[in-house]
């Protein structure tokens, strides 16, 4: 038997503390890389462009969110063939047809096609038919994929002979019209969550084309640019983790004696202000220059060096790893998130006045929703930073579910990278 006086157990309360901390960030690792992982904005495009003789509706939506809704991959290998495509065409018209709807509109025939895009390949269906005169901009009704993803958007480009292109960003959740009327305003009009059975998916092809469109509710208003940006930043996990990266150390000062708290919180926020300052500068340069087409990075190597630069940011927090000062290492890595942003305007092919009003209305958005997230970080790690505890759990264990939550993004993305084998 032995015993262990109360000196000795004094001793033994830090390192004890210690391992039962790692555990609790190991299992921090585990919880949060999961759902973390599993989420992935997406967009779709539509197009529509009126006139009297004849009007044509565009809509892109990317396959890898249709494989979810419609289980486009049958034999489940984590691959989309052209065979498993074309024999799954015939679904997703019905599908899109139930949820894309253009107020006074009326289709009689649809093209179907593939079109390769920077995050991916997409369905593009093309409508043809006649829209009502008399309505200057039609309203669109667009509730795709709200089943399996809220913050899934649709950017609408509106063009009409005289007038300039009108564009919108279309929220799907806010398509309340009830399935019943819906049903009664369109053959075709399914309830969210429809299972299409073989016999579906062979008749669609020939069904869709009678498509009429239903007047929208009040509440199918677009939103805005500055929400969209916002939503972007808040609703892009990537940025939002690498932002919360290099804010962990923000109110500690490395010294030879290891991690020291600020004093006040003055001496906390001018290093912050010049991280995100050098973040916006580097992320605005790239999502000009991509989304206008001067500089372009296809997103297999986008997305995973994203999640590389989480990595290598958490790793400097534990190990310094970088020379230069980290202002320096921001405005690089923030070039390379520029290029995540700028798929959603790069695709609407805007006239230069117009892009340039989005773009200012994005770029709004994604700095709002940055001021946020830095401000509850800040104000929350400045009230903790005396604590003894601080730079083990906080620095430490933060950088190191920060770096599995990076790696397995990592490993998502790279494995991921060919929707279809061409």
């Amino acid at each position: 038997m032995i015993s262990v006086s109360m000196p000795c157990s004094d001793r033994l309360v830090i390192p004890v503390a210690s391992r039962l901390l790692r555990v609790l960030g190991w299992v921090c690792c585990v919880l949060l890389a999961g759902p973390v992982l599993a989420h992935k904005g997406s967009d779709a495009y539509l197009q529509l462009r009126l006139d009297d003789a004849s009007s044509t509706l565009r809509v892109d939506v990317a396959l890898r969110d249709l494989d979810v809704v419609l289980d486009i991959d049958a034999d489940a290998n984590g691959q989309l063939t052209w065979a498993e495509v074309r024999t799954a065409y015939p679904g997703i018209e019905r599908y899109l047809a139930a949820r894309v709807r253009v107020d006074g509109c009326q289709w009689q025939s649809v093209v179907t096609a593939l079109e390769r895009r920077t995050d991916g390949v997409y369905a593009a269906l093309t409508w043809s038919g006649t829209c009502a005169s008399d309505t200057a901009t039609p309203a669109i009704r667009y509730s795709a994929l709200r089943e399996i993803d809220s913050t899934h958007r649709a950017i609408a480009k509106i063009e009409r002979p005289g007038h300039p292109a009108a564009v919108q960003v279309l929220d799907p959740t806010q398509d309340l019209l009830p399935a019943s009327k819906a049903a009664a305003s369109s053959p075709l009009l399914a309830a969210p969550g429809t299972d299409f059975t073989a016999a579906d998916l062979t008749s669609a092809r020939t069904a869709s084309t009678g498509m009429t469109a239903a007047a929208p509710s009040a509440s199918s208003a677009p939103v805005g640019f500055i929400q969209e940006g916002m939503r972007h930043i808040l609703g892009g996990y990537d940025h939002a983790l690498f932002l919360l990266v290099l804010m962990l150390p923000a109110v500690m000062r490395r010294t030879k004696a290891g991690w020291q708290p600020v004093d006040r919180l003055g001496q906390a926020i001018w290093p912050v202000a010049m991280i995100v300052t050098a973040f916006t500068v580097a992320h605005s340069v790239t999502l000009a220059l991509a989304s206008l087409n001067l500089l372009s990075l296809s997103s297999s190597f986008i997305e995973p060096a994203i999640a590389l630069t989480i990595v290598l940011a958490a790793v400097d927090n534990l190990v310094p790893i970088f020379r230069e000062r980290r202002v320096v290492v921001t405005f690089l890595f923030g070039l390379i998130h520029g290029f995540g942003f700028a798929g959603v305007l790069g695709e609407l092919g805007l006239p230069a006045v117009q892009f340039a009003w989005a773009l200012f209305q994005f770029n709004l958005g994604i700095e709002l929703g940055q001021l946020f997230i830095v401000a509850i970080a800040v104000t929350a790690l400045f009230a903790f930073r005396q604590q003894r505890w601080y730079p083990h759990v906080v620095i430490r264990c933060g950088s190191v579910v920060a770096i599995v939550i990076g790696a397995l993004w990592f490993i998502d993305r790279t494995a991921n990278v060919a929707i279809l084998p061409f």
